[in-house]
């Protein structure tokens, strides 16, 4: 009996040892840190991601925001949490553009942090006020090396900001950046005609278009947004190769078993390849992007370096 126990004792270690290597799910509940308020894109899209995670992982998924400082409050949070796969992040497109717009960020943006997959892109619309004589890209461009133009953002160092630079910069002609608190008061200037131009997400700008207030005249990625299949891309609408696109992305600390992002980035393609999610992403004016870790590891990289160089084009000075 004891040999039989002996014979026995090395194949049950070999088991549990190849049971931790596959790194079964977390038992405990996980939370998915937001560093936004409640109720933005971000925030719906990681309730939608929770709702479809949690009964794969069998365990709660909650939502906890951590508002502040573009984010970093709350990647900060994350950053220093337990690597045990309990603590999720999901960022929004300023993630990549902070170590540019920031002099000193409490984490490294990419040692710090293990990419489990972008989750949706987040495009930006092309907004002239309703009587501007601008319809195209082109007749913006024409008009901005004539006259003195300007336009919108909400904040210094927004998606839109860095966008509407890196335009700019593309096209070669200079506008006044008039930076607002709130996408409300740039959609205000806007109809207004005091800006020629916003740049904005779909969300918020869908509304705006139903009624009439405003016109599009192009949209920041490389193809046609589903939600407005009749607006061009700006880079056929008169600036080439023009293409401003961010991402919310879901990332664990440095340090999560391998396997366990592995898993986390498979369940969340699955997720994502549901018509009924993408349907419902759609209907907030975003696309579902899964990809896997080392696809979004390549494009946080990337990212960095693409807003680094607007961030330094704009003139921005790093606060």
């Amino acid at each position: 009996m004891l040999r039989r126990t002996s014979l026995l004792l090395p194949g049950l270690l070999l088991a549990g040892r190849a049971k931790s290597q596959t790194q079964e799910w977390p038992d405990r509940p996980v939370r998915i840190v937001v560093p936004t308020g409640a109720g933005g894109i971000t925030d719906i899209l990681a309730r939608i991601v929770a709702q479809h995670l949690s009964p794969r992982i069998s365990q709660p998924v909650v939502i906890e925001n951590r508002p502040g400082a573009s984010g970093i409050i709350g990647t900060e949070a994350v950053v220093r949490s337990r690597a045990d796969g309990t603590t999720l992040l999901m960022v929004y497109p300023s993630h990549p553009a902070n170590p540019a717009l920031k002099a000193r960020l409490p984490y490294d943006t990419e040692r710090d942090l293990a990419p489990i997959s972008i989750v949706s892109t987040v495009a930006l619309v092309a907004l002239v006020p309703k009587e501007s004589p601008d319809r195209t890209a082109a007749d913006l461009i024409a008009r901005a090396k004539r006259e003195r133009l300007a336009y919108a953002s909400v904040g210094a160092g927004s998606l839109a900001h860095l966008a509407n630079a890196l335009f700019c910069a593309q096209a070669g002609i200079e506008m006044l950046h008039v930076p607002f608190k709130s996408a409300p008061e740039a959609h205000a200037s806007v109809m207004k005609g005091e800006v020629a131009m916003f740049m904005d997400p779909p969300i918020t700008t869908l509304p705006l278009l139903a009624g009439d207030k405003v016109r599009a005249i192009g949209v920041s990625t490389s193809r046609r947004l589903a939600a407005l299949p009749e607006v061009p891309t700006i880079a056929t609408s008169g600036l080439p190769g023009f293409e401003a696109t961010g991402w919310n992305g879901l990332l664990a600390p440095a340090g999560t078993p391998p396997a366990l992002v592995a898993r986390y980035s498979a369940a969340v393609r699955e997720i994502l390849a549901d018509p009924a999610v993408r349907a419902e992403f759609a209907r907030h004016g975003t696309e579902a992007r899964p990809t896997t870790p080392d696809e979004f590891a390549t494009i946080i990289h990337a990212d960095i370096a693409k807003w680094g160089r607007a961030v330094r084009e704009a003139g921005i000075t790093p606060d």
